[in-house]
């Protein structure tokens, strides 16, 4: 009798990489010429990450900054979240925020997605902020992963393939 193989669904980033794209960030825009009288910051104050700036093209462009350097160091942007720059007495503010676990709306829509698309033998289960995917057929659940893998709403791990 074959026993089910499974793997976790998970969206998960480092911190550790969020605080060193945070600091080169930080540096460039105080070393930049054209941020240079702009007041421009970015800083992380608890969960939130707070950028200024003078005005809303200057602090759109440090987010381009901050933004550039998630990526190089491999972060997607679908785990930041920023607003828009809201007028706040002489500076304009974004507030965003890395989105970390998996919320409920978007757990249900990979299951719909499982369900519609997959293979008929694979199974999705939700386990609070992940999924839990399992099957009889490893082949399954490694179509499932390339099924998933250019899914939009939120930057997916595929970890604990067992």
């Amino acid at each position: 009798m074959a026993k089910d193989s499974s793997f976790d669904i998970v969206s998960q980033v480092d911190k550790q990489e969020v605080s060193n794209a945070l600091n080169q960030a930080s540096k460039e825009i105080s070393q930049r010429y054209d941020f240079r009288g702009t007041e421009a910051s970015v800083e992380q104050t608890g969960d939130v990450i707070l950028i200024r700036a003078n005005s809303e093209e200057r602090a759109k462009a440090a987010q381009d900054v901050f933004e550039s350097k998630l990526i190089k160091r491999g972060i997607s942007l679908k785990s930041f979240e920023a607003s828009e720059p809201k007028a706040s007495g002489k500076e304009y503010r974004i507030e965003g925020h890395i989105k970390e676990g998996i919320d409920q709306p978007t757990a249900k829509k990979i299951s719909k997605i499982i369900r519609d698309e997959a293979p008929k033998s694979v199974k999705a289960t939700i386990q609070g902020d992940e999924l839990r995917v399992s099957s009889k057929s490893r082949d399954d659940l490694q179509a499932t992963i390339a099924l998933l893998k250019d899914f939009d709403d939120a930057d997916l791990q595929f970890i604990n393939f067992r």
